[in-house]
């Protein structure tokens, strides 16, 4: 019998604080905070994919080594919904072409278009314009 392969079965995210973390991802991403277990607030599962953020004292030091891609029709217009939830952009990754943005304890995520876009040879994006 052939070994069935693994699964990604859920994201875990550190915070300082999980409770305020999971209430911004939670707008942002349309999916509500339905548990709480020991230092975990867990978001909706959402295609399978489970979203948890785990309390913890280290604090975030540098650029996460994984980040989220999240998709919007509009980007832009999303960066301001991002900026009134209390995120950032990170103008430093601007050369990249990419809209680079940060939650409310610094963790990288970037939106990009709901469609195709283009990269040049540097592997930077064409879609802000």
């Amino acid at each position: 019998m052939a070994d069935s392969p693994l699964q990604i079965n859920a994201l875990i995210v550190d915070a300082a604080d999980p409770e305020r973390l999971a209430a911004f991802w939670s707008v942002l991403l349309g999916r509500p905070v339905v548990g709480r277990m020991g230092p975990y607030v867990w978001l909706q599962r959402e295609n399978g994919l489970g979203l948890g953020f785990q309390r913890t004292d280290t604090p975030k030091s540098g650029k996460n080594r994984i980040h989220f891609d999240i998709t919007s029709p509009n980007p832009p217009a999303e960066q301001a919904r991002v900026e009134v939830l209390g995120g950032r952009r990170l103008e430093e990754y601007h050369s990249g072409g990419f809209l680079v943005m940060a939650d409310p304890e610094g963790n990288e995520f970037c939106i990009i278009p709901d469609g195709p876009f283009e990269l040049d040879d540097e592997g930077r994006a064409d879609y802000l314009g």
